[in-house]
C-alpha cells in the first residue's frame, strides 16, 4: 500500500520540481502541499487501511470487514460460492502476497476480495473453502 502511495505521489513531486526549477513560484510553495500529500498517501492512509481490514473464516462462512471512511461487514456463506480465485499482481508477487477472491451467486456484492494474504495462506483458504463447497454439493 505504501508503494502504491509512493507511485501516486510521484507525478506531484515531478510537477513541484519542475515549477521550482523553472522559478515560476518560490520553491516552498509547491513543496508544502506535495509533502502533506506524501505524508497522507505514504504514511497515514496505508496504516489506517491496514488496521481497518479483517476476516474470520468459520466452518461454513467467511466474514470480511473493511473500510476507512465507509465500513463494510460482509458475510459469505460457503453454500453461495460459485468459484474461487487466488490472484497476484507484480508487486504482490514481489512481496509474496496474494488476493483471495470468492465469486458468489447474485449481482449485489457478487465477489468478495481478501487482499494482502500470504500466498500460502490464500491457497490453503481456497482449498478449505473448495472442500466445503464440494461436500455441500454432494
Amino acid at each position: 500500500m505504501r508503494i502504491e502511495g509512493l507511485i501516486t505521489t510521484l507525478p506531484f513531486v515531478i510537477g513541484a520540481t519542475v515549477l521550482s526549477l523553472a522559478e515560476v513560484v518560490p520553491a516552498y510553495v509547491p513543496a508544502i502541499p506535495v509533502v502533506i500529500l506524501a505524508v497522507i498517501l505514504i504514511g497515514v492512509l496505508p496504516l489506517k487501511r491496514y488496521h481497518s481490514r479483517g476476516y474470520d473464516m468459520s466452518t461454513d462462512r467467511l466474514r470480511v470487514v473493511k473500510g476507512v471512511l465507509f465500513h463494510s461487514d460482509t458475510v459469505v456463506p460457503f453454500s453461495r460460492v460459485q468459484h474461487l480465485d487466488v490472484e497476484q499482481g507484480p508487486l504482490e508477487r514481489l512481496f509474496g502476497i496474494a488476493r483471495l477472491i470468492l465469486h458468489t451467486a447474485g449481482t449485489h456484492n457478487a465477489s468478495v476480495t481478501l487482499p494482502g494474504l500470504r500466498h500460502g495462506d490464500a491457497t490453503s483458504m481456497r482449498e478449505g473453502i473448495r472442500q466445503h463447497v464440494k461436500r455441500e454439493s454432494m
